[in-house]
């Protein structure tokens, strides 16, 4: 059941800038609103719960079950580390998942490190090359491994996350038991992809760093921010964007996690679960309340369009109602209710 007593659906259904090479500031930021500065990693990758290659548990005898989490924009698998090892801890098996030039692959600007703010605003990205085909092969490959390690695999997405979800859920839906939507991106029918989501009038709502990118995305081909900036301006805008529930010296920690580019072919990417694949495995929707880069107006409506489309199997949806971004600062609300998940 949701936690705020609704399980299902919900009911409830940022200034310009001047194009260039087709693409406008405001196009590439609607990416981040829906796709979130989710680059939050905070702490050390995730580990591997002990188990049995058979699938099987150690003293339990239960089968273990496998949760492959994806994380979402500028971030990286580290992105779970608290998540993850309390999940490892109370014996599930556990792959926080980079995606390709992300995490351990990480691109990193010359100039981002040199802090030279005109050649950052014109150095090639590699990342500019990744699609969402990228993506969803790089998790997919994972949800593949964990499978024939045998037991149950669930599958989480935080943000942009949704995406891979929603794409791998419809590419091998008989290997997972359950898909997870954390404060995540989950397109449908009416908007299809992610600057689809951010451009409707509930991603409206999501605060937009519009004054805070660096460079020409459309040349470019990436969203680039600089995480770095000693602007105070700029800090305090991505403090409210992605961290306004926590303090100053979380705040820190959180920007040390951030990658500077992220792919703006992705955030155009279709990415819409079908009906009789994605739309046939159980899902649960985790809601917070006060986020302010996926507005919750957002992902309302995400969660109602997808129980429209599969009215039988609808999204169980936990509300947290004092949450940003981030989602509650104690990991355990977040564990208990995943681990849940497996049962």
């Amino acid at each position: 059941m949701a936690d705020d007593g609704r399980n299902g659906s919900t009911d409830n259904t940022m200034g310009t800038a001047p194009e260039s090479a087709g693409f406008s500031r405001r196009r590439a930021l609607w990416g981040l609103a829906a796709a979130g500065g989710s680059a939050l990693a905070v702490g050390a990758g995730a580990g591997t719960a002990g188990a049995a290659a058979d699938g099987t548990a150690g003293r339990g005898g239960g089968r273990v079950t496998t949760y492959v989490l994806v994380h979402g924009t500028h971030s990286a698998g580290a992105f779970w580390s608290a998540i993850g090892r309390e999940l490892a801890l109370r014996g599930h098996r556990v792959v926080a998942v980079d995606q390709p030039l992300h995490g351990a692959e990480e691109f990193v600007p010359q100039a981002y490190q040199t802090q030279d703010p005109a050649a950052l605003a014109t150095e090639p990205s590699p990342v500019a090359a990744l699609t969402l085909d990228d993506f969803e092969r790089r998790v997919t490959d994972a949800v593949r491994r964990a499978a024939r390690l045998g037991g149950p695999v669930v599958l989480v997405g935080h943000s942009m996350g949704g995406l891979s979800v929603s794409r791998v859920a419809d590419a091998v839906p008989e290997l997972l038991a359950h898909i997870c939507y954390m404060a995540a991106f989950c397109p449908s029918r009416s908007m299809p992809s992610l600057n689809d989501c951010a451009a409707s009038p509930e991603g409206q709502h999501s605060i937009s760093p519009l004054e805070q990118v660096i460079g020409d995305p459309g040349k470019l081909g990436v969203l680039r921010l600089n995480w770095r900036t000693t602007s105070r301006r700029d800090l305090a805008v991505f403090k409210e964007m992605i961290c306004a529930d926590r303090t100053d010296a979380e705040f820190l920690r959180v920007l040390g996690g951030m990658q500077t580019d992220e792919s703006m072919t992705a955030y155009e990417g279709r990415a819409v679960g079908r009906a009789g694949t994605w739309g046939r495995i159980p899902r649960t929707y985790l809601r917070f309340a006060k986020d302010r880069t996926i507005a919750p107006e957002l992902q309302d409506r995400m969660i109602a369009e997808a129980d429209q489309l599969t009215p039988g199997n609808r999204f169980t949806v936990h509300n947290f109602p004092a949450a940003g971004h981030l989602g509650p600062s104690d990991p355990t609300r977040v564990t208990d209710l995943l681990h849940g998940l497996s049962r």
